[in-house]
């Protein structure tokens, strides 16, 4: 891939939690095409179909990152890459994911071995089991070549190991909060990035969210203690610098009583820049700021 030819950020999959309805969204992934690399962030249910929508070859996948191992950011990892697979992808692909991302796809390939060696003789594949590198990685700099790519370590109760994550090319720079409550270290990670694509929580669909859901009053609170409103999502753009701030991981993201005009209400007077409600197959392009990226 030539270096910003195709450089864009997809946000496949915009809902908060696993669970999906009809006509809704999908859960958490997205496609950041950025420095000759192609990344997928997440690997939520639907990414699969989501790729191949927005043009992506299976066969090119590059890179894929795992920002921690809630089922609505890995539940479809091992399917991606087994379908993939199929499709004839034959080249490794470095799998990032926090501690316990290798266990992860060695259940996925544990369950599927009869399929896996089944067309392994049959049809003369590779080994899938043998494309895909998988690092377990923590807070700091990630080794990918031609691309600067950082985690930091956010605030995602009771998950430990969730990673924000931060990606710089000479053309621009993107970064993901991940699933975090309101956590102003981020800004300082963010600091002058030219998207920053939020998660973002609206309190008044939680009670209606947690009513079709069940389990009202644990899942309440988990809700409110582990995400971010969108009012302080845009708080964080605002002193982050950021060029864009886009909204993330909806909660809720199907609710009919609830517009993009709702989204917009919240922060009004919280960030200066342009702001985007997410949706499945929302595109966005480099648009650098005028300073670069640090």
């Amino acid at each position: 891939m030539t270096e910003g030819a195709t450089d864009r950020l997809v946000l496949l999959g915009t809902k908060g939690g696993p669970a999906i309805r009809p006509g809704g969204p999908m859960p958490t992934a997205s496609l950041l095409q950025i420095g000759g690399r192609l990344c997928v962030i997440d690997c939520g249910l639907g990414v699969t179909k989501g790729l191949v929508e927005a043009g992506v070859s299976l066969k090119s996948l590059d890179l894929i990152l795992i920002t921690h191992l809630h089922s609505d950011h890995v539940l479809e990892l091992g399917p991606l890459l087994h379908t993939a697979w199929t499709t004839g992808l034959a080249t490794p692909v470095t799998v990032f994911g926090p501690k316990g991302t290798q266990a992860v796809w060695d259940g996925f390939c544990a369950s599927l071995a009869y399929d896996i060696d089944l067309r392994i003789e049959d049809e003369g594949r590779p080994d899938l089991r043998k494309l895909a590198h998988v690092v377990e990685y923590a807070e700091g700099p990630l080794p990918v070549n031609g691309l600067s790519v950082r985690a930091l370590r956010v605030d995602h109760p009771p998950v430990t190991d969730c990673f924000a994550l931060r990606f710089d090319s000479a053309r621009w720079s993107v970064t993901f909060s991940s699933d975090t409550c309101h956590f102003p270290p981020l800004a300082d990670f963010a600091k002058g990035t030219d998207i920053l694509i939020h998660e973002a929580m609206l309190a008044a669909g939680v009670d209606r969210l947690v009513a079709k859901t069940g389990n009202g009053a644990r899942l309440k609170e988990h809700i409110v203690r582990s995400h971010t409103e969108a009012r302080d999502a845009a708080r964080i753009a605002q002193t982050a610098g950021a060029g864009r701030l886009v909204l993330h991981h909806l909660v809720p993201a199907d609710d009919p009583g609830i517009s993009d005009a709702d989204w917009h209400a919240s922060m009004a007077g919280h960030f200066d820049g342009p702001i985007e409600i997410g949706h499945d197959g929302m595109e966005l392009r480099p648009q650098p700021q005028t300073q670069p990226a640090m």
